[in-house]
């Protein structure tokens, strides 16, 4: 049995910082399993993160700057990682930082060059995992679902939340997925406003009211009505979540609290047809006490995993991903992109 071990990198749309993830994987008679060596979350300093923040506002030259400035700061934290625990890796698979996503015009942007982070690191480094897939006519995005089915496949239901709510099932066929709704996104956007990096237990939420007028209009926009395959970008996300928020002028509390029943009834609706069934739940949103018990209001069967899978499941199955790359083994599901066919995405960056 013959072990891999690889370094998996996520950095999601809250910017809480870089998830590092050593695992081992090993494949006994065709079947994958894992074990996490080591994570950490490393948080950003304050000028990459406040970079970061306005990314999608920078000359094409200062992206690119930052492009490589971050994928500098991804290969040295990586390094001192692996240091640390004495250990080396066979690949790295970075996912990058989107900054833009918007897979109708075939384009999609994850920034941290993983050249790089090869040549810092010396380690073959595998990135861009969604261009491949926007060119054979899918969305790009979930990625993860493959290794909800490999990894995780006791589990019906795969939810993570995120900055974007997403979720994969298996319907007794194939493996779907797609994005649900906005999620810690905006919660996280209105929680700053309050002073407060993020909704801790969802005790702000908690204070609030329900307004049932703004749940209404969320509710109607065009995207909670789309047909699968669908996933969501930043722009969407401030273009009309918070646009139709923040035209209404409510009370920051009352906003969390009906965002927070908003992402519990998208839910619902989004797996209503495939009946009950075992669901794990992972992401930030994993934590927020208070969604938890609106999302088991509508669905009693769920597992809350360990803070090690909640907090690393996304940088797991990137490591996963990447090192489906290197096999050069399918590692992007038609089926949840809606692209031509299954593909072997992303590139690699030789560390030699």
């Amino acid at each position: 049995m013959k072990k891999h071990r690889v370094v998996g990198l996520m950095s999601g749309t809250s910017l809480d910082g870089l998830d590092i993830c050593l695992c081992d994987f090993f494949q006994t008679n065709k079947k994958w399993s894992y074990e996490v060596v080591s994570a950490t979350t490393k948080a950003y300093p304050a000028d990459i993160q406040n970079k970061l923040l306005v990314a999608h506002t920078l000359s094409g030259e200062d992206l690119f700057l930052l492009h490589n400035e971050l994928g500098r700061y991804f290969g040295e934290s990586t390094a001192d990682f692996l240091s640390q625990q004495q250990t080396h890796a066979e690949i790295i698979a970075s996912h990058g930082h989107t900054i833009f996503h918007q897979p109708e015009k075939k384009f999609t942007c994850q920034i941290g060059n993983g050249a790089e982070i090869a040549a810092i690191t010396q380690i073959d480094t595998i990135c861009d995992f969604r261009t491949k897939d926007l060119a054979l006519g899918g969305q790009g995005a979930p990625l993860v679902p493959i290794g909800d089915e490999l990894l995780f496949g006791e589990f019906k239901f795969c939810l993570n939340i995120g900055g974007i709510a997403n979720i994969s099932v298996n319907d007794g066929r194939q493996r779907l997925a797609w994005d649900i709704c906005a999620a810690n996104m905006v919660l996280n956007h209105y929680a700053k406003k309050l002073g407060f990096d993020f909704d801790k237990d969802g005790v702000l939420s908690k204070k609030g009211k329900l307004d049932n007028i703004l749940l209404e209009e969320l509710l109607a926009l065009d995207f909670h009505h789309k047909k699968r395959p669908k996933s969501l970008g930043r722009e969407y996300v401030f273009d009309y979540y918070i646009s139709i928020i923040e035209s209404k002028k409510r009370n920051i509390s009352d906003i969390l609290a009906t965002f927070t029943e908003l992402i519990a009834l998208s839910i619902k609706k989004d797996i209503q047809e495939f009946g009950d069934g075992n669901m794990l739940i992972t992401g930030g949103g994993a934590y927020n006490k208070a969604l938890i018990e609106k999302i088991k209001r509508e669905h009693s069967n769920i597992t809350l995993p360990s803070d090690e899978i909640i907090s690393n499941k996304e940088a797991i199955i990137f490591a996963f991903l990447g090192l489906l790359r290197k096999l050069e083994i399918c590692n992007t599901l038609s089926s949840v992109t809606g692209a031509r066919f299954d593909s072997i995405g992303a590139c690699i960056y030789s560390g030699r």
